[in-house]
């Protein structure tokens, strides 16, 4: 009897330990047959579920494993494979533009409150690769950013040539504004008329919002602004005021949504829409739906017809794609920071809900630009790497094209070793390119900061976020 058990016991161990090597060969060739996570998601989540550790943990093991590394990994935390829901034209999602710094071309940056505009905007005067950089002193606001050989700006911003249309100018006023600004300037001579290219950025409406509200918490007002539209500044019963006092100190984020005529809803869609459209501040134009639906096409409008724009949520991406609309470069990688003080506040989502419902116009223009935001960016990457083949390509053509010739020749004895390292070279060029048709993409043309943590700690960045 008990070498019946003993032998039923060890058939079963048996048993047992052929199971749980199939459930680990299954796991293994998982993580082999489909190595993207975003290609295969439904094997993985089978794979993870076999895995030993915690969630933490396997999150760790990806970042081990380098796939953080990849550029297509969305910095806010999304999946890799991006699907577009809008339709744009080619000339939408090709932004090149043929920028010439040395010539009469202006780069005009529509800086729009809590966007991270004040961060981005002290890299443009002081974090860009050019032949004659812009000069900044301490303890001064502005910096000079004069063309090579010429006393003339290329940059229309708060850090170059101040608010000169006015404190946080938006579109109606900048578009007005700039030209006769820039010739005032520079004595305009018998030239044709410069290029403009507008550029801004853009940020998450709830997150805006919220950090707006902290800084007019703080004392903020934007007194300054001057909100021109068809010549003239809006009335007091055109534009009234949420507050009685010097400044709105203090205030609760109820007291903050409840003002019917504050300026933080909708901002982004107001600062990039043409107002003249709806009569400017008068709203007893038309009807509010009517009046909001005007402006977010012409935003969107605008938005497309911008030479660039960034997402404060895509650091890393938002400095690629002006690298490549412009054909400049940033000395200093861009720092992604998913943590700013208004998101450090603790807003229920009921809360939540009612900021997005005051805001609907922004959420629906930030989704707009979002997906038209990252369709520009598969683009850009997609170009570089057909870029990169065509290179290699005529590369190995080149090398052929050698081999040919030496072998066209009678081959001296002291030939023999250069054509067997010749014969090494096409070996090898060869290997490549069977890799290249195989798929395997190379990644050499992204520049080392890619490589670099996208959760890492800028001060300058926490502070600059939150202040003008």
């Amino acid at each position: 009897m008990d070498e019946k058990s003993s032998s039923s016991s060890s058939s079963h161990h048996r048993l047992l330990i052929v199971l749980f090597m199939v459930l680990l060969s299954g796991v293994i060739m998982i993580q082999y047959v489909c190595p993207s996570r975003s290609e295969c998601q439904v094997l993985h989540q089978l794979g993870s579920w076999f895995k030993v550790g915690s969630a933490t943990g396997s999150r760790s093991n990806e970042n081990q494993n380098g796939l953080q590394k990849d550029p297509y990994i969305a910095e806010d935390g999304a999946l890799v494979r991006f699907i577009p829901r809008f339709n744009f034209t080619k000339a939408d999602l090709n932004r090149g533009v043929d920028f010439n710094i040395k010539g009469d071309d202006v780069i005009v940056f529509l800086h729009i409150q809590k966007t991270g505009g004040t961060t981005f905007g002290r890299h443009l005067v002081r974090n860009i690769q050019l032949e004659r950089p812009c000069e900044c002193h301490a303890g001064q606001k502005k910096c000079t950013c004069y063309r090579p050989g010429k006393k003339e700006t290329w940059l229309f911003s708060r850090f170059s040539t101040g608010w000169s249309c006015g404190l946080h100018a938006d579109w109606t006023e900048l578009t007005s504004c700039v030209p006769s600004r820039m010739d005032s300037r520079e004595n305009p001579r018998n030239l044709p008329s410069r290029n403009y290219y507008y550029i801004t950025i853009l940020r998450d409406p709830v997150s805006r919002y919220l950090s707006e509200w902290r800084h007019v918490q703080r004392g903020a007002t934007w007194k300054a602004s001057l909100h021109v539209c068809d010549g003239r500044s809006p009335t007091l019963s055109e534009l009234p005021s949420c507050y009685s006092g010097d400044d709105w100190s203090g205030c609760s984020l109820q007291e903050f949504m409840d003002c019917p005529y504050n300026l933080a809803n909708n901002r982004q869609t107001r600062m990039l829409a043409d107002l003249s459209l709806v009569g400017c501040y008068n709203v007893s134009a038309m009807s509010e739906e009517e009046r909001w639906a005007l402006l977010l096409e012409s935003a969107k409008r605008n938005l497309r017809g911008m030479a660039f724009f960034g997402l404060t949520e895509y650091q890393r991406k938002t400095q690629y794609l002006f690298e490549r609309t412009f054909n400049l470069e940033f000395i200093a990688p861009f720092t992604q920071l998913n943590g700013t003080r208004a998101s450090s506040v603790e807003v229920p989502s009921e809360t939540q809900h009612r900021i997005r419902q005051l805001n609907r116009w922004d959420v629906e223009l930030y989704e707009y630009a979002r997906d038209l935001f990252l369709q520009r960016f598969q683009v850009a990457r997609q170009q570089e790497r057909r870029q990169a083949r065509e290179r290699r390509q005529q590369e190995r053509r080149r090398l052929r094209g050698r081999l040919t010739m030496k072998q066209g020749r009678q081959l001296k004895p002291t030939e023999t070793t250069r054509l067997g390292d010749s014969h090494s070279l096409v070996t090898e060029e060869k290997q490549r390119g069977k890799a290249d048709e195989d798929g395997v993409e190379s990644e050499a043309l992204l520049p080392d900061w890619w490589d670099l943590d996208e959760n890492g700690t800028m001060e300058d960045y926490m502070d600059n976020v939150e202040q003008w």
